[in-house]
């Protein structure tokens, strides 16, 4: 019986690779482990969110009236199997964090509350406020809050079934957990507040559940039309109506948690790919240097399963450990850690942990089929040829041309730098497709920083006001400074874009804050051209929240206002077209705070930390993720380079110990093979930067359309400039690694070669 003598190699192969193994092993624990938390955390939460909807008897909807329900209102509801529940608020400020609080009585109906931290408020003088809220404004069970005049202790923290996303309005492009909180209070704390700042809001629930979207928004229409009907009747119309598929504190959480899982598992599967690669031309140049052995052992009576089995071994071997390693690892210490980021984004309720199979398939069967096919083609393709080739170390599967002819005039030592790269062009192709995807995680981390600090300049710079105003009612001011303007909303036309609200604005002839000429056409905000890639001449179509009629408008031009979707017309021509009557105004524009009519006919005061929520938001949401895209940005940069540019000097190893032999010295000899390597990386690194962009423009555009309003991809050129210099930087780590190899190749190499 014949010995398998390959099973003795396996151990040292591993022994004289150990420094190539352990970077990939810790690096694959690293990439599976964190991909696996973070999937198992989103999975966990989306369920415990998900069985939220039942569990905290999650509304349908919501709509708000200028005064108290009708009886007649709620009977016509009931006979159409909806139930109404009120779900009055007040908006106060708090005195020591500047932020708006919706306060809302204790439930017990619908929305239910999640209890986080501490207790439910019991007396007049407790509150219990939104727990992501309170982690960004450093606040705690105990502390006290000025709301309202009154002094208030915080009994608890706690989540909104509601509320899952802070969002203020549907219009917000991005939530504010910061500057807007949601909190609750005793029925008596609560009416002891005042009236003043009170919002008649309603929830409403169906009998039985809606089976789809589509068949939810059927319903919803039909509670609209009950709505219209009865506000026609007695003049109490709805202020805001709001189905639950389309608020987006109750549903963008559900559709960020998809799309993040989405994003982690494609970023595993480029690395695992790239590794892959990288294993892929290890193997070969191994089976290259080892060719002689292959061809005996082939002679011998070794089968070419044997030798792929065989040199499939350690790779294999070393992600399979790596993954089931990195599970672990997901499971215990980076499922925390991607569950706090969850936290520091969102109000979520406590959750359990879950097996997840669809995790386990993504990290680790993915990885390890990957990692397996791609050696496996190259083994079978490399493989492929008679032990007599083998033996003559004739592996080319091409006929041996003759070489490039170089250019005599050229330098001795240009024409073997030239040499090298045309010898080398495989490992230089996977620096260089390796190098992108570092960039493009590069650039994830350095792109969100300046996006969103120029964004939140060109929103300050370009206020139509310190202070906008839009009323309940007309209401009059003595503040000279002040500049009445009509409101109304519409919305976009579903298409490719989901539907989004736009706010249109009627301006006073000759206006002190808007300076812009109408011509025979509207104009639009900069934030509306840029999403929807609008210019002069193009034709616009709008559509009312509430009923069926349509507008459509000739755009004049953009006017320079990037916080919001707007449109900008005369305001006499908006009276006249939505019916408002002549001289009718429903907002102020203003420099000063205007004090001097009663709140109960505000309905919203805009300032400019109303505009910048986005920016905000993005800095506390996303800065933990932009952190770990650098981080690992960086280590596929590294990774990839240190294990080629090592296997370039391998590969070259005889030719480098013969350079020694006729004199030259490590300092030149690293000006051939080295700085060679060096070239091809900074101008690679360099090169991609471009491309990256461009791409990375697109993705971005993909990725904010389905958000309300527009960030535009603005990135500074400083940014790529931190890019390459953190990439150059890095890699003179590799230079001086690269420099201790090139002095380690001994002569005797050469010597021994028996060519």
């Amino acid at each position: 019986m014949r010995r398998n003598v390959l099973k003795r190699r396996f151990i040292r192969e591993l022994k004289s690779e150990f420094g190539k193994y352990l970077v990939i092993f810790l690096f694959l624990i690293g990439a599976i482990g964190f991909v696996s938390g973070f999937l198992v955390a989103s999975n966990s939460m989306l369920a415990a969110y998900e069985d939220g909807f039942a569990k905290y008897r999650v509304e349908d909807g919501n709509f708000e009236l200028s005064s108290p329900a009708e009886t007649e209102l709620q009977t016509a509801l009931i006979e159409e199997g909806v139930a109404l529940y009120e779900n009055f608020y007040l908006t106060e400020e708090v005195k020591e964090t500047e932020a708006k609080l919706r306060i809302f009585k204790k439930r017990t109906e619908v929305n239910l509350i999640c209890l986080m931290e501490g207790a439910f408020p019991e007396k007049a003088d407790e509150i219990a406020i939104d727990r992501m809220h309170a982690d960004n404004n450093r606040l705690s069970v105990g502390d006290s809050l000025t709301i309202g005049g009154k002094t208030l202790q915080i009994s608890g923290l706690v989540a909104f079934s509601d509320y899952s996303a802070l969002y203020e309005k549907a219009s917000d492009m991005m939530f504010d957990a910061t500057k807007f909180g949601v909190a609750v209070m005793t029925e008596e704390g609560f009416d002891g507040m005042g009236d003043t700042h009170l919002h008649y809001s309603y929830s409403w629930r169906y009998d039985t559940p809606a089976e789809s979207d589509k068949k939810a928004g059927e319903r919803a229409d039909i509670v609209l039309e009950v709505l219209m009907g009865n506000g026609m009747r007695t003049g109490n119309v709805p202020v805001n109506f709001l189905p639950a598929m389309s608020n987006l504190a109750i549903q963008f959480v559900g559709d960020d948690m998809g799309r993040d899982n989405k994003m982690m598992a494609v970023f595993l599967y480029i690395i695992i790919a790239i590794l892959a690669f990288v294993f892929a031309i290890t193997i070969s140049n191994t089976i290259t240097k080892e060719a002689l052995v292959i061809g005996t052992l082939r002679a011998s009576g070794y089968t070419k399963g044997e030798l792929i089995r065989h040199y499939l071994a350690l790779p294999m071997t070393v992600v399979a450990v790596a993954a089931v390693l990195g599970n672990i690892l997901g499971y215990t210490v980076f499922k925390e850690v991607a569950a706090n980021m969850y936290y520091n984004s969102y109000s979520l309720p406590t959750f359990v942990t879950l097996w997840n199979a669809d995790a386990f398939i993504r990290t680790t069967v993915i990885p390890v089929l990957l990692m397996f096919i791609i050696n496996l083609v190259m083994l079978v393709r490399k493989l492929s040829l008679s032990p007599l080739r083998f033996i003559r170390r004739d592996l080319s599967k091409r006929k041996k041309g003759k070489a490039i002819r170089l250019n005599s005039k050229w330098s001795l030592m240009n024409r073997f730098r030239l040499r090298i790269l045309l010898q080398n062009v495989p490992n230089y192709i996977t620096i260089l497709v390796g190098i992108f995807f570092a960039n493009v995680l590069l650039l994830f981390g350095f792109v969100l920083p300046p996006l969103v600090d120029n964004y939140e300049k060109d929103i300050t710079s370009n206020l139509i006001a310190k202070y906008q105003y839009v009323l309940k009612a007309p209401v009059e001011t003595e503040e000279k400074s002040a500049e009445k303007y009509s409101v109304t909303a519409l919305q976009t036309v579903k298409g490719k874009l989901k539907s989004e609200e736009v706010m249109v604005y009627g301006i006073a002839e000759g206006s002190a804050y808007v300076d812009a000429e109408f011509g025979d056409g509207v104009l639009i905000s900069t934030a509306y051209a840029g999403k929807y890639g609008l210019s002069a001449g193009d034709e616009i179509t709008l559509e009312e929240s509430f009923g069926e009629q349509v507008h459509s408008f000739t755009v004049a031009g953009v006017y320079d206002y990037p916080a919001a979707l707007a449109v900008f017309m005369e305001q006499e021509e908006l009276n006249e077209r939505f019916g408002f009557g002549e001289g009718y105004f429903n907002g102020y524009f203003s420099d000063r705070e205007l004090v001097d009519f009663d709140e109960r006919f505000l309905a919203t005061k805009i300032t400019a930390d109303d505009l910048t929520k986005t920016t905000r938001q993005l800095k506390v949401s996303m800065g933990e993720l932009m952190d770990l895209f650098l981080v690992f940005g960086v280590a596929v940069f590294l990774l990839v380079i240190y294990l080629l540019s090592k296997l370039i000097i391998e590969k070259n190893a005889q030719s480098i110990s013969m350079t020694k032999i006729l004199g030259y010295t490590d300092g030149e000899i690293n000006k051939l093979y080295v700085w060679m390597t060096s070239a091809v990386v900074v101008i690679s690194l360099i090169g991609t930067i471009p491309l990256v962009n461009y791409i990375m423009k697109y993705l971005f555009a993909a990725v904010l359309a389905d958000y309300p309003g527009w960030l535009p991809y603005r990135v500074p050129f400083t940014a790529f400039v931190r890019m390459g210099a953190l990439g150059i930087l890095s890699y003179t780590v590799i230079i001086l690694i690269q420099m201790k190899k090139v002095k380690g190749v001994s002569k005797s190499i050469a010597l021994k070669s028996v060519e």
